[in-house]
């Protein structure tokens, strides 16, 4: 395979990122209008306005990229998959205002802004965070997301799966764990490579990979196609955690729009911890390069989703 067909260049993912982006937080300021929705009473203004400032106004958008990109190999009309990129940014963006809390990460900002609890207040923040995960299943179910009940329970089973005990949220409580959080002496637990793997695929690749399969289940992918696309979300969101844990180590917080070296502060279980610096980068560019493998069978079709894996292994922010 030549590189043109192996990956799109830079400037077409770039272009094609911003464009995802630009169509979803437009969505997300519809969804985050102040008029009810049918069989809704009313829309409390404080809450709204947080919810509003914890889901909009930056961030990659790379989870609904994805979702959209995914739905694009199988002719998914647009609209559609924009409301399911939509709903798993909002579901990402609940994790992100609860995350930052004082009772879990403890961060006072996020994009270059104050993070929810610190621009409203704790209380508020918790209620936020609630709101967008509500909403995001919300807009999962709803038929114009997809006219086809059936197809409809099926991507909330995925969306559930991703974010719930077994995945994003039991990874969570996982790291919280290895913190030492738990412990009687509060003393950090040494966790070894494969427990990492496991904690990481849950707490970050879960919805990473779950946003590929909502967008193949869209499409009606057939079995085989799903095998491929859930190797390839696996190994991206893999991937894609090694690299936060390494910008932890060598961004500033101006390139991350967050506070930066705090893992390693409150011995949180890593890679680049097990395995050291040099080999986690290794390992980075080594699951970037199964993700694109994944992909082979796709042609280019799939250019976008190469050139994201590859943006996922070398990104500075």
């Amino acid at each position: 395979m030549s590189s043109v067909e192996r990956t799109a260049p830079a400037a077409a993912l770039a272009s094609a990122l911003s464009e995802t982006a630009a169509a979803i937080e437009a969505l997300l300021d519809a969804l985050l209008r102040d008029e009810p929705e049918a069989g809704e009473i009313h829309r409390p203004a404080r809450l709204l306005a947080a919810m509003r400032h914890g889901a909009l106004g930056g961030g990659k958008r790379l989870r609904p990229f994805l979702v959209v990109e995914t739905a694009r190999l199988f002719g998914v009309p647009a609209e559609q998959a924009l409301r399911a990129g939509a709903a798993v940014e909002l579901a990402h963006c609940y994790s992100l205002v609860h995350d930052d809390l004082p009772a879990m990460d403890d961060d006072d900002t996020r994009r270059g802004r104050p993070t929810v609890h610190r621009a409203y207040d704790e209380a508020t923040a918790i209620l936020a965070g609630d709101g967008l995960l509500t909403l995001a299943f919300d807009v999962i179910a709803d038929p114009r997301t997809h006219p086809d009940g059936e197809t409809r329970a099926a991507l909330i089973l995925l969306f559930s799966r991703a974010l719930g005990l077994g995945g994003m949220v039991g990874g969570q409580m996982l790291d919280l764990a290895a913190e030492g959080r738990f412990a009687a002496d509060g003393a950090a637990e040494k966790l070894d490579e494969t427990r990492i793997r496991r904690m990481q695929a849950m707490k970050t690749g879960a919805l990473l990979a779950g946003s590929v399969l909502i967008g193949a289940r869209l499409g009606q992918a057939d079995p085989t196609r799903m095998a491929a696309l859930e190797r390839y979300g696996s190994a991206l969101g893999a991937a894609f955690q090694v690299a936060d844990d390494i910008l932890d180590i060598e961004a500033s917080a101006e390139q991350m729009g967050k506070a930066t070296a705090k893992d390693d502060a409150k011995g949180k279980a890593t890679l680049v911890a097990a395995l050291g610096l040099d080999a986690a980068k290794r390992e980075r560019d080594r699951l970037s390069e199964e993700a694109i493998a994944a992909l082979a069978g796709f042609g280019p079709q799939a250019a976008l989703l190469r050139a994201a894996a590859e943006f996922t292994a070398q990104r500075k922010s």
